[in-house]
């Protein structure tokens, strides 16, 4: 059986951004299977009775900091987006949505049009610039986020996560082992090449 490391994510959550970045630098480096599973973080918070951060003036501005300073030290281009949080449903389904041949630059276009770029990615108008550099039909786009099959793969998506115990993002998991945060991914990795 083939190792794999599952990477549950929401674009708006800025640590995952940053845990996207890292794994970009270490699979310069070396080969890692890793099994994206996206999720809607405001309906996790919701199913498992958490506050998040956003919501929270002191956690917020602590937030703000700890992502610029871990930005910093890992240097990676990063800026707090104007606009967060935003409602990710849409973009969320859409990663659902599209065909396997686009996920990892519509992926990487959503994750950094927002912490990166500072754009407001649940304007529709962005969200099409996102589309059109990814060659996709902004019209197919719209249909298919529409589409139940996918809304409840979303859903299905989000309550597996809260049934695996996971509550929040970045989420890795290896070897049925639970690693939360950012800060984790050493850890993640760690178990991976056991």
């Amino acid at each position: 059986m083939t190792k794999s490391l599952d990477f549950y994510f929401d674009f708006i959550s800025p640590y995952s951004f940053i845990a996207h970045k890292k794994i970009e630098k270490i699979r310069k480096k070396k080969i890692i299977n890793i099994n994206y599973k996206p999720i809607l973080l405001g309906g996790l918070h919701n199913l498992g009775g958490i506050t998040a951060p956003a919501f929270n003036e002191r956690k917020m501005k602590n937030m703000k900091n700890d992502c610029v300073l871990i930005s910093l030290k890992n240097d990676i281009d990063f800026i707090w987006n104007s606009k967060f949080p935003i409602n990710s449903l849409y973009l969320m389904r859409g990663y659902l949505a599209i065909d396997e041949k686009v996920k990892k630059n519509f992926f990487n276009r959503c994750f950094d049009a927002y912490w990166k770029e500072n754009i407001d990615i649940s304007l529709e108008k962005n969200v099409i610039n996102i589309l059109n550099s990814c060659g996709l039909n902004k019209n197919v786009y719209f249909e298919d986020i529409k589409k139940q099959e996918i809304k409840d793969k979303l859903k299905n998506y989000t309550n597996n996560a809260f049934q695996k115990d996971i509550f929040g993002a970045p989420t890795f998991v290896v070897n049925n082992k639970i690693f939360w945060g950012q800060d984790r991914l050493e850890y993640a990795l760690d178990e991976y090449n056991l």
